[in-house]
């Protein structure tokens, strides 16, 4: 049994297609924010492959380690190629990457096998390649910069399925990645509900507040009414 699935038993208020129908990165910022936790937005050097995709699953955790060689007879993607083929619908891989400047551990190739089980997108704080056919597929790849550099004999996984800092954002596995145009946010199992109640709720408000805006009102007059900005 994967990670997610182990850590993840109780049946979730919201599913993934709600959320990504009607919640964006900003308004589950906002909500991280208002319930104190304030540094699980992803900074802005981690951008999406393509702007019209929304990213919305359960995080996979990779730990990559940066190294110069590979011994004879080893194989590098021993983890990586476990943690791919082991991926369930709605999961993400995340890899978190020692040096991310220097490896590209993710293209055409693994895009394809995640697809095809299921996977709701891909994130890393390394670099990505093989962007042409990714983006021709329609997968959704989040990354922290464009380069051909192939992960062998510069990173391998050490790691997968446990707790990491991606681009400087902690990652369990099981969390719930949302990632869109303006970037992406994690949010921690233990406070999910309640930052998805209340980003659920404010979409009302910014519904309205629009709305009243569209209309003419003034700024003032509706942030007084809603208390939303």
């Amino acid at each position: 049994m994967n990670s997610s699935s182990s850590n993840h038993n109780s049946a979730p208020a919201y599913s993934l297609d709600d959320i990504r129908a009607v919640l964006f990165s900003s308004v589950l910022s906002d909500c991280l924010d208002q319930c104190g936790v304030t540094k699980q937005a992803m900074p802005s050097r981690i951008r999406p492959l393509d702007l019209a995709a929304v990213m919305v699953g359960r995080a996979r955790t990779a730990a990559f380690m940066e190294v110069y060689h590979v011994a004879e007879g080893v194989n590098p993607y021993e983890l990586e190629i476990a943690l791919i083929d082991s991926l369930q619908p709605g999961e993400i891989p995340v890899f978190a990457c020692s040096n991310p400047g220097r490896v590209a551990p993710w293209g055409e190739l693994l895009s394809t096998a995640s697809q095809v089980r299921g996977s709701a997108g891909a994130l890393m704080d390394g670099c990505v390649r093989d962007i042409k056919p990714i983006l021709a597929m329609g997968f959704p790849v989040f990354h922290g910069g464009v380069a051909p550099l192939d992960s062998k004999g510069r990173g391998k996984i050490m790691a997968i399925d446990v707790p990491i800092e991606c681009a400087g954002v902690a990652v369990a596995p099981g969390d719930l990645i949302f990632g869109d145009a303006d970037g992406v946010v994690v949010v921690p199992q233990a406070i999910e509900k309640q930052v998805l109640d209340l980003a659920f709720e404010k979409i009302k408000g910014e519904r309205s507040t629009l709305q009243d805006l569209r209309r003419g009102d003034k700024l003032a007059d509706v942030f007084a009414r809603y208390g939303i900005l």
